[in-house]
């Protein structure tokens, strides 16, 4: 093999090249069955696998926990464990030849049904294969060699004809159980920050609609208009060299060099707004979908973006919150002027109309406070799931040969 051919990143002990060949020559094809949904029953001995259960699912292998639809029990050729089924058509381009692993079917009766390619190692690691499946390469060759216009599809032939360099099978073990593990703990952790994201989500719609309250807040909350709330700052830079701030829907108000989009700004920045520390900016083409938040710095923000500046005795936090309500999208959506929602645009003028409730300075902060704890946790459980994939290696023992 070629010097340019050797992968950059190996385990140690590795040094072996990898072999270049065909997909094919370590593969043979099993029997598939054309069984659509209508041959499923509620109960049988026999399960089987169709190309709509690969789409569906985010997990892409089947062990003794997952569950696949029932059949009549017939002459079939089964699945074994390490066997792999792909999905050969789909009306996605990107999902043509989605893989499923076999990778734990021991007392099962399994078999590759409607529009799959069932294959079975004649040596190597399943689990290996299953990220080859998934892997950038090999999706961009199936896009490619797959045909169809509203439905695109793949065969075996052409499967089996994907060139490819493979590491010796105990090379494939060591790399099939870092990518395994990593899948593991992003579902992991992925499921701790679902939980948060939920008791947010409910928290912020009890407390707003003031079914939960803190002890010792017992004062009904008052009604008042934006416009009694927040004034327009309408201040251009004047010749200051400030930070470039851009609103987003999930992070709000961040330095615009950390979203990697071309700069298509003016050089020219006197007309641009600025934005001060406890300002809430917002984007008035996409308020309605909760582009909107509460700058923690100094710096300044298109000329399309409209910047609020809180009235005395706020807690403007609390305010950054209240507006990523559904309800209160809703208003702005419903106060936004144009025709189409790629022309609704909501200015100060029409959101400072719009009524909201709300409690006093103490019970502002008590909200804030608690919403911001949870802020703060959801962050660590990112951080930790990314300190998690960082180090991996301690499991891997991986290198890497420059």
């Amino acid at each position: 093999m070629s010097e340019e051919k050797q992968p950059k990143i190996r385990f140690k002990g590795f040094d072996d090249p990898w072999e270049q060949r065909k997909l094919g020559e370590g593969l043979k094809q099993l029997k598939s069955y054309s069984l659509p949904r209508k041959y499923e029953v509620p109960e049988s001995d026999t399960e089987y696998i169709h190309y709509g259960d690969i789409h569906t699912s985010s997990r892409k292998y089947v062990d003794k926990s997952f569950r696949l639809p029932n059949i009549k029990s017939g002459d079939f050729q089964l699945l074994q464990t390490g066997d792999i089924v792909l999905a050969d058509a789909s009306e996605d381009y990107k999902e043509i030849a989605e893989p499923m692993l076999m990778k734990n079917i021991k007392g099962r009766k399994v078999v590759s049904g409607l529009h799959t390619i069932a294959i079975r190692l004649k040596c190597g690691d399943p689990v290996y294969y299953l990220y080859l499946f998934l892997s950038p390469g090999f999706r961009h060759y199936v896009y490619k060699v797959g045909t169809g216009l509203k439905v695109f599809g793949i065969n075996y032939d052409k499967v089996q004809k994907y060139f490819l360099a493979v590491p010796d099978e105990k090379e494939q073990k060591y790399i099939g159980k870092i990518l395994f593990l990593t899948d593991q703990l992003i579902a992991a952790n992925q499921s701790k920050l679902e939980q948060l994201k939920r008791l947010k989500k409910l928290l912020m719609q009890k407390i707003f609609n003031q079914e939960w309250r803190f002890k010792g807040f017992t004062d009904p909350w008052e009604q008042r208009k934006l416009g009694e709330i927040f004034e327009e700052r309408k201040e251009n830079p004047k010749g200051q060299t400030l930070k470039m701030l851009s609103v987003t829907i999930n992070s709000g108000i961040v330095d615009a060099n950390v979203l990697n989009r071309k700069d298509n700004s003016n050089s020219n920045k006197s007309n641009y707004k600025v934005v001060h520390a406890n300002d809430i900016a917002y984007n008035s083409m996409r308020m309605w979908q909760g582009a909107s938040g509460v700058s923690n710095e100094l710096g300044i923000v298109s000329p399309a973006y409209t910047v609020l500046k809180p009235r005395v005795g706020l807690d403007v936090r609390f305010w950054g919150y209240l507006f990523k309500l559904t309800k209160m999208l809703q208003e702005f959506q419903k106060n936004s002027q144009g025709l189409t929602s790629d022309t609704w645009n909501l200015k100060y003028k029409q959101i400072k109309s719009i009524e909201v409730t709300m409690p006093s300075k103490n019970e502002q902060n008590a909200i804030s406070q608690l919403l911001q704890k949870l802020d703060f946790s959801i962050a660590a459980n990112l951080r930790q799931r990314l300190n998690n994939l960082l180090n991996i290696d301690n499991y891997s023992r991986l290198s890497i040969n420059a």
